[in-house]
């Protein structure tokens, strides 16, 4: 398969340098934009397989940047930032980025945030309307609209079986409260952040207590929840 080509939108030399010359060591392709009006342009003349995407750039800020990608492409975008507030992370994130990574990071975690993007590009490349759903001892089988553990089926209520769902079709994501709570129920999302966190609670008990293996969901203090990738023949790597 190709090699993945990663846009890097950085204003700060080295930071930008530190992140290409790893990219470089580790087989990616990638190029560089330095502000917020380059990282569009790029973007469309190229059509990088991933983003990573600094917030603070020099002619607009990096939201409105995810914000004009995401009108026209679904382009995997990895927020690299040195704003550590919860209410940063859900604005980008809100926007349409697909993970959050804060300055200062370790390599080994970019590259790990980078293999968790490529499998879930890989599986939705591969799946297919109405597939089965495999993610080490789960199975969801969205046609006949039941999921199981290690083969022994789930009993889940109508909402957690939804929340199941939409976490597995974006296994990997990190999604907020407010794209949960108004994909579940719509309306005013703030009035429902209450019913997610018990029905959450519940669907994870049932997981963790027939899954014998790392807990499938990740919680997000005060941003989210992310369903974690995990290998079928290991069913006790953890990702995320």
């Amino acid at each position: 398969m190709d090699k993945y080509l990663i846009e890097v939108v950085e204003d700060d030399a080295s930071v930008r340098n530190l992140i290409t010359v790893t990219l470089k060591a580790n087989g990616y392709r990638y190029l560089s934009a330095m502000n917020g009006q380059s990282a569009v342009m790029e973007a469309a003349c190229h059509n990088p397989d991933i983003i990573l995407l600094d917030l603070g750039l020099p002619d607009m800020d990096g939201v409105e940047v995810i914000r004009r990608i995401r009108s026209w492409t679904e382009t995997p975008i990895i927020v690299i930032s040195a704003r550590s507030d919860d209410d940063d992370k859900i604005e980008a994130l809100d926007a349409g980025a697909d993970d959050y990574l804060t300055k200062p990071f370790s390599v080994s975690e970019l590259l790990a945030r980078l293999r968790v993007t490529q499998r879930r590009i890989a599986h939705a490349a591969s799946a297919a309307p109405e597939s089965i759903f495999h993610n080490g001892p789960l199975t969801v089988d969205y046609a006949s609209g039941c999921a199981s553990l290690k083969g022994a089926q789930l009993k889940l209520t109508p909402i957690e079986y939804k929340l199941l769902c939409l976490l597995a079709r974006n296994v990997g994501k990190v999604l907020t409260h407010k794209y949960i709570t108004q994909h579940i129920w719509g309306g005013n999302w703030e009035n429902n952040i209450g019913s997610l966190r018990v029905f959450m609670a519940t669907l994870r008990k049932k997981l963790d207590a027939g899954s014998g293996s790392a807990p499938l969901i990740q919680t997000h203090i005060g941003v989210g929840y992310r369903m974690l990738k995990q290998e079928a023949e290991d069913n006790n790597t953890q990702e995320g």
